[in-house]
């Protein structure tokens, strides 16, 4: 059965200035990481057919235990497709020994025009079901908060 999570936010930056932030390593070690968790990218290929290797550490894994390992969830993230300054397709998967959390997850990042800034909706397709809902949809949105944050303040 397939499960789809999503959520949205307006930023006060140009679809551009939110693509960049999308494809570029430092940019995506600082505000991809949902509050409560640090990231670092091991692998990096910014390209179609490219992706990258993050590690996400849990600043406190006693509340939220990680995938891979007691404190981490480790994902390999490839490229899909790439439509500058418009859509990032990416397909996740996680390191884990629990099935629950074993697939291929589809994370599609829409940016459109809205005034001044841009909406970005972000749509996961086919999502583990070892992943609760509602604490995923909370960690995209957090991931949008800090990017807003991350692209509003170079802007």
């Amino acid at each position: 059965m397939s499960r789809t999570d999503r959520a949205s936010r307006v930023i006060a930056a140009p679809p551009a200035t939110v693509y960049g932030a999308l494809l570029d390593r430092e940019s995506l070690e600082t505000w991809l990481p949902p509050d409560g968790m640090r990231g670092r990218v091991e692998r990096w290929d910014p390209r179609p057919g490219g992706g990258f290797r993050m590690v996400l550490t849990y600043l406190d894994p006693a509340d939220s235990p990680g995938k891979t390992s007691e404190a981490t969830d480790v994902v390999d993230v490839g490229f899909a497709d790439l439509v500058p300054p418009e859509r990032v397709v990416q397909t996740a998967v996680f390191e884990a020994d629990d099935p629950s959390y074993a697939g291929t997850m589809t994370m599609t990042w829409h940016l459109d025009a809205a005034g001044d800034g841009t909406e970005v909706t972000v749509t996961a397709t086919d999502v583990p079901p070892g992943i609760d809902q509602a604490t995923h949809e909370t960690g995209i949105a957090s991931s949008l908060a800090n990017l807003a944050s991350y692209v509003e303040a170079a802007d």
